[in-house]
């Protein structure tokens, strides 16, 4: 099964058009933050060190007790309470104080997680030379997470020089001690060929390392390898399992993927439910490919009760994010007047704004509607469509 893009269609070819994630889009998901499964979902820190369980008083203030008295231990924990909210009020400037007083006397996690507090400008000004700081800090002393971070400052030029040599070398140390995410990335870098030769017999047996501990974009990854057969035979079976695994977790790349095999049978027994599940559950996280199939699902009455009202609804999502197959479908249906009001203008909108994005068929489509529309009508279409871009899509049509 070779997802390497879309596989376009029009409303009379009833064939999914539906969109693959490559691996060059760090994520299953990263973003220059850390995200929580790998996207899963992002959050707004990159790797710290969660405390878990509940705090009573007297704990909290034993802990405070001991983190006055100059253990280092007790103020990372104090400094992460602050930091969650954690049996106290989430108070970031507290929780810099804490762990800025335990980074000082070495304490490896605290220099991470001060780095942490310090790239996202969180109780202190953002400074990336000094989360650069921390994190190298951390690094050095073997601290996986803060090699991990260290080498996502490289690879991203935040703090210090663009360098992907060294990026990939903290992302190396942290990986060789067994962290999932570190494990995951060396794994993109092999596949890109970023920062060291690309390999795509190395990059599954990151992504499998990573996998195996239940990581889900590590889960998605290799899902992703063996639908291609990169670096492992093909197997769509194989990827099926592995994009279930993730696709559990949330994450929206393999809930994606598992709704395009059910609805084609790949892998998987063909099931239409399944792949309006799936879809419903990319969509609802607000991943774009997911509400555009989740629309045409609804269009054609595949897996779910035909429903033109609905369809347009997922389609408009989809469109708003720019989605360029979102924004043409929304215009086949204004320029037939199913689910919603016949509109050749607004049609012509997002005809417009898809054919921009160079999808072909929209650019045929709204060089047909030019012949029932007056040069007004054309030209009232032309200035909403711009104001819907100069809005990002927030005022349209």
């Amino acid at each position: 099964m070779t997802k390497s893009g879309f596989i376009f269609f029009t409303l009379t070819a009833y064939s999914f058009a539906l969109l693959s994630q490559g691996c060059a889009q760090e994520t299953g998901q990263e973003t220059s933050k850390q995200v929580s499964n790998e996207t899963g979902q992002e959050t707004s820190k990159k790797v710290s060190n969660e405390i878990s369980q509940e705090i009573s008083k007297e704990q909290f203030q034993a802990i405070l007790q001991k983190s006055e008295a100059g253990d280092k231990d007790a103020q990372y924990n104090l400094g992460r309470m602050y930091d969650i909210g954690e049996g106290v009020q989430e108070d970031d400037i507290e929780a810099v104080k804490w762990l800025s007083k335990a980074a000082i006397q070495s304490h490896s996690r605290a220099q991470n997680n001060l780095g942490i507090m310090y790239d996202n400008g969180e109780g202190v000004p953002e400074d990336n030379v000094e989360a650069v700081k921390w994190y190298r800090l951390a690094a050095e002393q073997g601290d996986e997470k803060g090699q991990y971070n260290l080498g996502h400052m490289y690879l991203l030029g935040e703090g210090v020089s663009k360098d992907d040599v060294e990026g990939v070398k903290w992302y190396r140390k942290a990986a060789e001690q067994g962290y999932a995410p570190a494990q995951n990335s060396l794994g993109i870098r092999y596949e890109l060929g970023e920062g060291l030769p690309k390999d795509d017999v190395e990059a599954v047996k990151w992504f499998r390392k990573a996998a195996e501990q239940g990581y889900a974009a590590g889960q998605y990854f290799l899902g992703d390898m063996y639908a291609n057969g990169n670096g492992v035979a093909e197997d769509d079976v194989e990827a099926a399992i592995w994009f279930h695994k993730s696709a559990e977790q949330g994450n929206i790349g393999a809930q994606l993927n598992l709704g395009i095999m059910y609805d084609i049978g790949e892998g998987v027994l063909k099931n239409d439910v399944k792949s309006v599940k799936w879809f419903r559950k990319a969509a609802e996280q607000g991943y774009a490919a997911g509400q555009f199939n989740l629309g045409h699902m609804y269009y054609i009455g595949q897996g779910v009760q035909k429903d033109d009202i609905e369809a347009v609804k997922w389609f408009r999502k989809a469109a708003e994010q720019g989605n360029d197959l979102g924004q043409h479908f929304l215009g086949d249906m204004y320029a037939n007047g199913k689910g919603v009001l016949k509109s050749d203008i607004n049609a012509y909108l997002w005809y417009s704004l898809s054919a921009a994005q160079g999808y072909e068929s929209a650019k045929l489509s709204k060089f047909l509607l030019e012949n029932n529309m007056t040069q007004e009508q054309i030209l009232e279409a032309e200035q909403l469509a711009a104001v819907c871009l100069a809005s990002d899509y927030k005022n349209c049509g």
